[in-house]
């Protein structure tokens, strides 16, 4: 959806609102208590009745010059008071209310509009704008949708996915795919740099390793050798998922590596039923890639883990205690 998905419905009784004029405050509709503390004292049923009076003059006075800008949409960052909702149906306006500091920047920066800090109407600058209101149910929930048409595009440069799923857990998985999608473009964006998947990166750098542990004397060469044997984990996990023989996919894999084809990587989708061409296991034509700088990434923080490991600085002993 081009535009911000709020994950709650509308106050008041008007639910949609084409070509809305919006504005938005970061604190609450209602009339802000006194510093100091005080004593009415009442003395006939008169002042009991016109205790309120003000209070509501002075409400109405302010709905009514936030509606007098244009505004049809208002959006509340805090509570909203019974008697502030009661002017905002009269001056047929529509409120929202969210909570969440996040959700209302990202709906600033939806509208292109600025939220307010203090009660009162809305410069032209200040208010935000929207193509359409509306709220609609999703799945059996209540949800307000800023829509903004993808021709005029109102300055907006949000954009909401919507998902929808049978069970909680697999809405959790949904999202986080998504969220793995999005980061992993963010990521190729500002490092695009790019290295074979399916394995091939590992076990090109386990054969290497091991060639330069057969030019090392002494006993480096075990140390050496058993971190190239460390990242043939990796292709032999995702044989062993795929239900492919491990043992026949990695010997096959190390010799296509030592001939020279440094791409060649584990067929998880065609290596059973030979969909691909070849039951081996083995894509030769790898087309598949990771991002380098996770790859890296990832590289470092094994290794930082196996050093603390290794790299025992303290040893702490339990002993019972001295004592007759």
């Amino acid at each position: 959806i081009h535009g911000f998905v709020a994950l709650r419905g509308a106050e008041t009784t008007l639910t949609s609102v084409p070509d809305a004029k919006i504005t938005v405050y970061g604190c609450g509709i209602e009339a802000s208590g006194t510093e100091a503390k005080g004593t009415v004292l009442m003395k006939n049923a008169d002042d009991l009745k016109g205790y309120n009076k003000t209070e509501e003059i002075k409400m109405e006075e302010i709905i009514k010059s936030i509606a007098d800008t244009g505004t049809k949409v208002i959006v509340s960052g805090g509570t909203v008071s019974e008697m502030a909702m009661h002017f905002i149906e009269r001056y047929n306006m529509m409120c929202i209310k969210i909570g969440s500091k996040f959700e209302l920047r990202r709906l600033c920066s939806a509208i292109n509009a600025s939220a307010l800090v203090r009660l009162g109407p809305a410069t032209p600058d200040e208010m935000g704008h929207s193509d359409s209101v509306k709220v609609e149910e999703i799945g059996g929930r209540p949800v307000t949708i800023f829509r903004q048409s993808s021709s005029t595009q109102n300055g907006c440069k949000l954009a909401t996915i919507v998902l929808r799923a049978s069970t909680t857990n697999v809405l959790a998985d949904l999202e986080r795919a998504v969220d793995d999608g999005v980061h992993a473009c963010k990521q190729v964006c500002r490092d695009g740099r790019l290295v074979p998947g399916a394995g091939a990166t590992e076990m090109e750098l386990a054969v290497q390793i091991k060639n330069f542990a057969d030019s090392c004397p002494g006993l480096d060469q075990y140390a050496i050798r058993a971190f190239a044997k460390s990242l043939e984990l990796v292709p032999k996990i995702l044989a062993e998922n795929a239900g492919l023989d491990a043992s026949h996919v990695l010997a096959g894999l190390s010799a296509a590596h030592a001939n020279g084809n440094a791409s060649a990587g584990v067929d998880v989708e065609g290596g059973l039923d030979g969909t691909s061409g070849n039951t081996s296991g083995i894509l030769m034509d790898n087309p598949i890639l990771d991002i380098m700088s996770t790859k890296a990434s990832a590289f470092a923080l094994a290794i930082d883990a196996a050093l603390t490991i290794l790299k025992v600085d303290q040893i702490i002993m339990s002993k019972p205690a001295r004592g007759g």
